[in-house]
């Protein structure tokens, strides 16, 4: 039997920065008993829950991690033994994160939750690096987008019909979408911004083209964000 009242809430902890997670969401966290937290959550922002148990659940793209199905039974078996459980996600719990396979699971065994949103990591690298997403006269759409799948699932290689295109988890899935995108007639010059650990103390950004992009990166050390677009082009400032 679970407690009475438990409750478990999906909280996104951000692009990493400690002071980039909500408000309601530190709040919650303060007074979790057990949070089940991913490998892009970083010791800062564990350090606002001293008083709960944690457990790492770590998920990384191409890096050895938990099966989904066992965080899953993890986030149960937790929601039964405490009152207040938090399942913390690196950026928003509703993009990339896997939130609908933990909300079904936590649906069929008929458990409390809610949502709290995050900073989502495009957001945050448009600001860190002062390059809106969006233009007026330029970009006035914007697709975000990753080519992982999953296990057994074919790699999609479909190029979004937007202004401006924000790769998750790029890398090698990166090049691989810049060839792709040169062989459907995208300009060679078409600018590109890479944001390599968004936000945190080490981030890293670099600014080239859609050709450079297509023959490769460097060896990334932590998580890759990719945008491709005009609104990436450097702003001529008037004066």
């Amino acid at each position: 039997m679970k407690p009475a009242g438990a409750q478990v809430y999906l909280i996104g902890a951000g692009p990493g920065a400690a002071d980039l997670i909500t408000v309601r969401g530190a709040r919650i966290l303060a007074q979790a008993n057990v949070v089940l937290y991913d490998a892009l959550v970083t010791s800062d922002m564990l350090d606002l829950c001293p008083q709960a148990e944690k457990i790492s659940v770590g998920k990384r793209s191409g890096q050895r991690s938990a099966a989904q199905e066992h965080i899953n039974q993890q986030l149960i078996a937790c929601a039964q033994r405490y009152e207040l459980v938090v399942r913390l996600k690196g950026g928003d719990p509703m993009l990339f994160g896997r939130a609908d396979e933990e909300l079904c699971a936590l649906e069929a065994a008929n458990i409390r939750y809610e949502i709290v949103p995050g900073i989502t990591t495009a957001l945050a690298a448009a600001a860190s690096v002062r390059q809106p997403l969006t233009k007026r006269g330029v970009a006035r759409s914007v697709a975000l987008f990753t080519s992982s799948t999953a296990p057994g699932e074919t790699a999609d290689t479909r190029i979004p019909e937007c202004d401006t295109l924000v790769q998750y988890m790029g890398g090698r899935e990166a090049m691989l979408t810049a060839q792709r995108m040169l062989k459907a007639g995208f300009p060679p010059d078409l600018p590109v911004v890479i944001i390599e650990n968004c936000s945190r103390a080490d981030e890293q950004s670099q600014h080239l083209n859609l050709e450079t992009l297509s023959q490769g990166l460097p060896v990334s050390h932590g998580p890759v964000l990719v945008m491709m677009g005009e609104a990436m082009r450097p702003r001529h400032v008037r004066k």
